[in-house]
This record gives structure tokens, C-alpha cells and sequence, in this order.
């Protein structure tokens, strides 16, 4: 059950990854700007991220299966629309009912993971799960590269519109959720849904765990879905095809970057020192991507972020540990949607400092890589300062646990 509704996840991973690919092409129909190429991009993590405060309600009222087989159609029907899009309205539309489309993706694999498997694999499995969901960035790294060069970027989305399907039918076919131990719980009215989502903005923990989530992904994925294709065809001279291959070497190294985090989650102590450190780690090595202009270094650097960046993992791992259980799915959707809307205002963000780079004749990517490790560090000093996780000083002490509100 698990696999099948991974599927979806690789799925929502190939969409928000597209960008980097169809770029050029996209650039050269529409006379699009690199502005407005961010804010396609981002468009896709915006509606994503918006759209998990209802997805997380809708699983706790209604069950995983039924939101995703519900929600899932309309990334199908986005993709359809962006194939046929005559104009970049139309393709900004398509991008929207994507976004929220594949919203409940991976919330719907992480809360699976949190019912349905003991705590103290929780890092692992997740790791695993999103090594899985990976293949999707597979997907759009050289293969969809090859497509686009051979049959344009709109025969690139009438493939992800047929896998979707594929895996609609494969959920609906093979996922029916265990029944959970002990007494079924009251489903509760949308309104008490809402206020209980609400009051987790309350506990002061909170600000900084979505201060670094909204930073973090976004991070890497700015890079993989976004930058990766035009800095090396604009910086080095690549082909769409060779940009398509470090695209495919970054999506390969995903795949298990978040596993081997998780096989080594050194446990609710000592976590949060790893995250803070691994954050401001990858925030050098975007420093340097920025500041070296040398094909080679900027190609091992990307690698090293590639790498680094799997201890995104020990996130989830943390918010899960920092919450008592009746919250923890609220809490993980939470987190799920501060890490897509950063994933969303990065993209338009480092759109917009391309443009601004060029005007005040800046190299682009030089300021996008600076703004991104910035970012990061901000981030970082956020989620190190700001309150902290009260379960987890417990862990280390003794303190009063978090009520559930």
C-alpha cells in the first residue's frame, strides 16, 4: 500500500521538477522572462502548499485512499490543460490545478508511515519513501530531456498526464488502510478540525521548525527543478540533453541521500544539532556554487549539496518527536505545507533576482546561489533560536510534555 501510494509522490516530484527541462523551450514559445519562468515554477508549490491545510484535514476526517483518489484527478486534468495551453495563462492554470492535484501526495505517504509503522523507524522508512518518490526526478532529468528534444515540452506533459492515471488506478486498486488499534475515534465536524490545525500556529515551537522547513527543500529544490538546467547551457555551454544528465546524477543521489540520513538518525537529542549543522553546511556549498564559475567545481559542489541535503529527512523526524501523537498528522501537514509554499516563494523569489542580476549587469546565477544560501542561513539561525520543542527538552530533562490543544 505503501509503494502504491508512493507513486503518486514520484509523480508530484516529476511535475514540480519540470521547469528545469522545459526552461528554454517554454522561454522561446511564450517570450517568457526569467521572472515569469519563477513564477511558473513556483505556482506549482504555492497551490501544493496552500492546499495542505485542507488535505490535512480531509485525511483525519476522511482516510488517506479517499482524499487522494478524490484530489489526485485534477493534477491529471492540469496536465492535460498545460499540453494544450495555447498561451502562459493557460499554462499557469494547468500549473495551479497540478499543485493542488498532487497536494496530498506525500502527506499521505508520511501519515501512512506515522500510523502504520513503530516511532523508532520512522526516520528510516521515510527516508526510504522518499527515496522512492525520487523516481520521479529520475524521470525528468535525461529521459524527459531526450522527450523534449524530440516532441517538444508539451509531449513531455502528455506522459506525466498518462503515468497519473496509471498510478490513480494503482492506488484505487491496491490501497484499503488497515484499521488502527483500539476504539475508533469520534470523527470530529470541519470546524473543530480547523481550530485544533489552528492552535499548532500557537505553540511557540513552531515558528522555527517552519522557518527552516520553508528553506530547506526549497533550497534544493530551486537548484534541481529550476536553475540547474539554465546555469549549465547559459554558464557552460551544455546541451539540454547534458543538463538533463546532472539533473539525472542529483535525482540518482536522491534516492538514497534520505535513507542514509535516516539509517543514522541520532535520535530526539542530538537531532536537532545535526539539522542546524547540515543546513549551514549545504548554505556554504550554495555560496560557492554562486561565487566559482568553473564547470568542473560548481559540477562537485552541486554534487556535495546532492548529498547533503537528505537530512531534510531528520525534519520530519523532528516534528513528529516534537508534538504529542493526537497531533502529530496535523503537525506533519503543517510542516508539509510551510515546506511548499517556501518551495513556491524561493522559486518566484530567485525568478525575480535573475531578472534584477541582469538589469544591473549581475550574472543571474551568481545572485539566484548567494539569495539561496542566505536564505538557508537565515533559516538555520531561526530553527536554532527561536523556542524550543518542549517534548524534546523532556527527552533530554525533565519537562512538562505539549498538551494537545
Amino acid at each position: 500500500m505503501l509503494l502504491a501510494l508512493l507513486t503518486a509522490f514520484a509523480l508530484s516530484q516529476a511535475y514540480r521538477t519540470v521547469t528545469a527541462i522545459m526552461a528554454t523551450d517554454l522561454q522561446s514559445d511564450f517570450g517568457l522572462s526569467a521572472g515569469s519562468l519563477g513564477t511558473f515554477a513556483g505556482l506549482f508549490a504555492l497551490s501544493f502548499g496552500v492546499a495542505q491545510f485542507v488535505m490535512g484535514i480531509g485525511m483525519d476526517l476522511y482516510g488517506l485512499r479517499r482524499t487522494v483518489l478524490s484530489v489526485f484527478p485534477l493534477a491529471v486534468a492540469g496536465a492535460t490543460l498545460s499540453a494544450l495551453a495555447p498561451n502562459y495563462g493557460w499554462l499557469m492554470l494547468g500549473q495551479l490545478l497540478i499543485g493542488v492535484g498532487c497536494a496530498p501526495a506525500f502527506l499521505a505517504c508520511t501519515m501512512f508511515i506515522s500510523r502504520h509503522f513503530p516511532s523508532s523507524r520512522f526516520a528510516f522508512v521515510s527516508g526510504i519513501g522518499l527515496g522512492i518518490g525520487g523516481i520521479g526526478l529520475l524521470l525528468t532529468g535525461t529521459p524527459l530531456a531526450w522527450l523534449v528534444e524530440r516532441w517538444g515540452w508539451r509531449g513531455g506533459f502528455v506522459l506525466l498526464a498518462a503515468l497519473s492515471v496509471l498510478a490513480w488506478l494503482l492506488i484505487w486498486r491496491q490501497v484499503h488502510e488497515p484499521a488502527m488499534g483500539g476504539e475508533a475515534p469520534k470523527r470530529e465536524r470541519w470546524g473543530a478540525a480547523v481550530r485544533r490545525f489552528g492552535a499548532l500556529f500557537l505553540l511557540p515551537h513552531t515558528l522555527g521548525i517552519m522557518l527552516l522547513g520553508m528553506v530547506a527543500y526549497a533550497a534544493f529544490l530551486a537548484l534541481r527543478g529550476l536553475w540547474i538546467g539554465p546555469m549549465l547551457i547559459d554558464r557552460y555551454g551544455f546541451t539540454l540533453v547534458q543538463s538533463g544528465n546532472m539533473a539525472l546524477v542529483m535525482s540518482l543521489i536522491s534516492l538514497f541521500s534520505p535513507a542514509l540520513f535516516g539509517r543514522f538518525d541520532p535520535g530526539p537529542a542530538r537531532r536537532r544539532t545535526w539539522v542546524v549543522n547540515f543546513s549551514l553546511l549545504v548554505s556554504a556549498l550554495y555560496l560557492g556554487v554562486g561565487l566559482t564559475h568553473h564547470a568542473e567545481l560548481n559540477i562537485a559542489l552541486v554534487v556535495g549539496i546532492s548529498v547533503l541535503s537528505g537530512y531534510s529527512v531528520l525534519q520530519y523526524s523532528d516534528v513528529r518527536s516534537s508534538y504529542a501523537p493526537d497531533l502529530t498528522g496535523r503537525a506533519l501537514s503543517v510542516f508539509t505545507m510551510a515546506m511548499f509554499l517556501g518551495v513556491g516563494l524561493v522559486q518566484w523569489l530567485t525568478g525575480h533576482v535573475a531578472d534584477w542580476a541582469q538589469a544591473q549587469g549581475i550574472e543571474p546565477y551568481r545572485a539566484v546561489m548567494i539569495t539561496i544560501a542566505a536564505l538557508l542561513a537565515l533559516g538555520s539561525t531561526a530553527f536554532r533560536w527561536l523556542p524550543r520543542l518542549p517534548l524534546l527538552m523532556q527527552a533530554q530533562g525533565p519537562q512538562a510534555a505539549v498538551k494537545a490543544p
